[in-house]
């Protein structure tokens, strides 16, 4: 069986592919334990000036007052990198990891894979209100192109090892190994095919066995909901829309601040520490606001807040995470965006008694994800890798379905891609199999093809298919037994005659030729890259390489024949029962 008749097109080069992998797991994971520790040693540093790599929350500080300078300082360290280092570490790293995917040949420099976890280190150091996944995904994507680098590798096999690179470092902060897959597939790869799934499996399982050498094991927050009923199916439902909603107004807010950034008379180095500034005083309003949260997170998803408390702290996480992000400075936005949907679960959790306290928080955290980055299943299941709660796989099913749906349907792009359509740049995130993939040349060919008999002589042939009234431009040429020599356009015959002589016959210009041709079993997509790749208008068409027997010519309008019946099944409506 050929290989373009088989489901998939196996490629011996995945097994190289998987083996570099294993070694971008594993140093990724070595980079989420070095970033995360490098957020703890900043932490230390800034607010408790002490050298110590100590899990401390910035909420403990006794700075008072002062702990307003505290993330400027750390906006106008990120600024100076950004203007003198590189400015690819502004922002929250998805968009540039998929900007780098798709527009750059997945280049990264080693600036990126440096200055990245450092810059983010002292934004939420100094009290940023990120999480570490951007900046690790960021930077895991960076060392999985830096890897591919080293080695002779296509652009699009140097994109799979990049997002394997980003995937690796997301697993090794979340534990998440399957939300890291989900999400390559939803958000990174812009494809489905063994060759870019395989080395992402590898490297995220890697960085999975590798994580609990460097990092606690185990899910982040670990528990346990009651099964739901068929009651929860409403509220489900309610939960989505109200997280869709949440998530489409985040992102509106965001890059409407950032326009006014835009609209400053100051250069963008500036903008962190402006940033930073609401950051400090929202931090002395509301000290738990500042950093990651995860602890906030925790008490969130086990009830452990009040509803005052819990609103009052995710306002102020909520103006101060939209004005930090959009000032340009270091940090990830699922932590951030984790919270904010826990605590719309906790108002709902008030709103209906009766139910488990601790399912709407984890619901509408997941819910909200999915709205923002256009990934419900990544969310679901990202949402199950941080608990372990198996029994809220149906809510969290639902609800993220609801929320991606009522997103996708208000919001022309998600907070992933809208920063790339600002840079001039389009991404269509939807993908299906390609109608040329699914149809043969056999089908679409046409089987009387106009031919050159090879014993003609050229002077013949110019007379009898060269002429001014001829409408095709190029024949093949078969001989006797209707064997295919090769093809015959204008500028071949006339390179003949001027050579051999308008009385040569035309088999001579076909001896030891081996002609350009295409079976009728290959797929339309298998020979339109070949005449893409060639410069060709169109190809004979011969039953098999061996024979080499002519029956047909393909042309380049006859390979866009399946996109009609893609049109047909898109568009033509009809009712098939009940007439």
């Amino acid at each position: 069986m050929h290989a373009h008749q088989r489901d998939f097109s196996p490629d011996l080069r995945v097994v190289f592919m998987c083996a570099i992998a294993v070694a971008i797991g594993a140093v990724s994971t070595v980079a989420a334990y070095v970033l995360l520790n490098l957020i703890h040693f900043f932490t230390n540093l800034f607010f408790f000036q002490t050298f110590s790599f100590e899990n401390r929350s910035p909420a403990d500080n006794t700075l008072g007052l002062l702990v307003i300078i505290v993330p400027v300082i750390g906006g106008l360290i990120v600024g100076l990198i950004a203007r003198f280092g590189s400015d690819k570490i502004r922002g929250h790293g998805i968009p540039e990891a998929i900007e780098s995917i798709l527009f750059g040949k997945s280049r990264m420099s080693p600036k990126v894979a440096v200055l990245k976890p450092l810059s983010s280190g002292i934004v939420i150091g100094s009290g940023g209100p990120f999480g570490a996944e951007g900046p690790i995904i960021m930077t895991g994507g960076a060392i999985g192109s830096l890897i591919a680098q080293h080695f002779p590798v296509s652009a699009a096999e140097r994109k799979t090892l990049l997002v394997a690179g980003a995937t690796a470092g997301m697993t090794a902060v979340f534990s998440t190994p399957v939300a890291a897959v989900l999400l390559a597939v939803e958000l990174l790869l812009f494809e489905w095919r063994p060759r870019s799934l395989l080395p992402v499996i590898v490297a995220c399982a890697v960085a999975a066995f590798c994580r609990p050498l460097l990092l606690e094991p185990g899910p982040l927050f670990p528990m346990a909901t009651q099964p739901v009923g068929l009651a929860s199916f409403v509220i489900c439902i309610v939960a989505g829309l109200l997280s869709g909603m949440l998530a489409a107004g985040m992102s509106a807010a965001l890059y409407r601040v950032e326009d006014w950034f835009h609209k400053l008379p100051v250069h963008w180095m500036w903008w962190p520490a402006i940033g930073a500034l609401v950051v400090g005083i929202g931090g002395w309003l509301q000290p738990r606001a500042l950093g990651v949260g995860y602890d906030v997170i925790s008490d969130l998803l086990h009830n452990n807040l009040t509803l005052s408390v819990a609103l009052s702290l995710l306002v102020v996480k909520a103006v101060i995470w939209v004005i930090a992000l959009a000032s340009g400075t270091s940090g990830g936005v699922l932590a951030p965006l984790l919270m904010l949907g826990a605590g719309l679960g906790t108002v709902i959790s008030s709103l209906v008694p009766g139910t488990d306290a601790a399912l709407w928080p984890l619901v509408c955290m997941a819910a909200v994800l999915a709205g923002v980055l256009g990934a419900p299943l990544t969310a679901a299941v990202f949402a199950l890798g941080l608990t372990g709660d198996f029994n809220a796989l149906l809510p969290l099913l639902l609800a993220t379905g609801v929320s991606y749906g009522f997103t996708i349907m208000v919001m022309r792009r998600s907070i992933m891609t809208e920063k790339i359509a600002r840079r001039g740049l389009h991404v269509y995130r939807e993908y299906s199999i390609d109608p040329q993939e699914r149809s043969f040349v056999g089908d679409v060919m046409t089987a009387e093809a106009m031919t050159i008999d090879a014993s003609l002589t050229l002077g013949e042939a110019a007379q009898l298919y060269f002429g001014a009234s001829q409408a095709h431009r190029a024949f093949p040429v078969i001989n006797r037994k209707h064997v295919l020599l090769g093809t015959m356009d204008r500028s071949v015959l006339e390179e003949g005659m001027r050579t051999r002589g308008a009385d040569s016959t035309v088999a001579v210009l076909f001896d030891h030729v081996t002609p350009e041709m295409a079976l009728r079993t290959e797929t339309c997509q298998t020979v339109g890259r070949r005449m893409a790749r060639r410069h060709l208008e169109r190809l004979p068409v011969v039953e098999d390489h061996r024979s080499r027997v002519l029956v047909g010519i393909v042309s380049r309008s006859d390979l866009v024949k399946p996109s009609y019946t893609v049109y047909e099944e898109e568009h033509v409506r009809e009712k098939l029962m009940g007439k």
